[in-house]
């Protein structure tokens, strides 16, 4: 029987191509109100895949199936099966903490703690590595090293013990990335992440996550048909629930194989 610490991919020379996360005839309810419909899809490791459609048709409630961050609202009850690295999540031996050092979540609206840069990442490590001690050194490596990864430490080497709640929205959500990384997730859930941010933001945001995706599974969720275009490698189009096509974003853009997708892309609803 696998155990609650399983969450590691299989070693294989074609690793970009592996799936990361595989769904098999899930369905969520809130209450009474089934909110996802028998979905099932295979999403790759090393690339990002975008989650896209109108308001209300379950790309969050699926996003956060992946981490079973729906769980925290209560009165939710899911049936069938999510695979993540090989192991399902839903299984009763799965520990939701462990799952999460595997699946980490960038929100749409920046969320740091109201201490200083330093902290904010130090705190990321210490919540996930209970027991550990780590020497000063190590956590001064571990800061660097992460800020350094989303272009963050030449804007704040000097000034680490900065409150991060005074960052600019852009720098804020990097900070946010940067706290992941230490504890060294393989996947990565981003729910909107640009929304609170400008254009020259939003960009360079997107160029963070190009820069990510060869070494994380990155999953989005975007309302942005224009950011969905440049920013992911595949898309699924979700409606009322239900998956109605998942293809290389190429493919969902200029070819695609579904009416529904084809009025969505074209803007005729949602």
């Amino acid at each position: 029987m696998a155990t609650q610490n399983s969450f590691q991919p299989v070693e294989s020379p074609w690793a970009h191509h592996e799936t990361s996360i595989r769904v098999r005839d899930f369905s969520l309810w809130y209450g009474t109100f089934q909110a996802l419909h028998s979905v099932s899809t295979d999403i790759r490791q090393g690339i990002v895949t975008g989650l896209i459609g109108p308001s209300g048709c379950g790309k969050t409630t699926l996003l956060r199936s992946f981490n079973r961050i729906n769980e925290r609202y209560g009165n939710v009850t899911t049936k069938g099966e999510i695979s993540i690295l090989t192991k399902n999540i839903l299984d009763e031996d799965v520990s939701v903490a462990t799952l999460r050092k595997s699946v980490g979540m960038v929100f749409q609206r920046p969320n740091p703690l109201p201490i200083s840069i330093y902290e904010n990442i130090v705190f990321g490590i210490r919540s996930h590595m209970p027991g550990r001690q780590l020497s000063k050194s190590d956590l001064d490596g571990h800061v660097e090293s992460a800020l350094r990864e989303v272009a963050l430490w030449n804007e704040t080497k000097d000034n680490l013990k900065r409150k991060a709640t005074e960052l600019t929205l852009e720098q804020q959500q990097k900070l946010c990335i940067a706290r992941l990384l230490p504890i060294k997730p393989r996947i990565i859930l981003m729910d909107e992440p640009c929304s609170a941010l400008d254009a020259s933001g939003i960009e360079r945001i997107e160029e963070l996550i190009s820069s990510l995706k060869e070494r994380f599974t990155i999953v989005i969720v975007t309302h942005n048909m224009a950011q969905a275009r440049r920013a992911s490698d595949e898309c699924i189009f979700m409606l009322m629930g239900e998956i109605i096509e998942h293809a290389t974003t190429t493919d969902m853009f200029f070819n695609p194989r579904q009416e529904k997708t084809a009025m969505y892309i074209e803007g005729r609803y949602g």
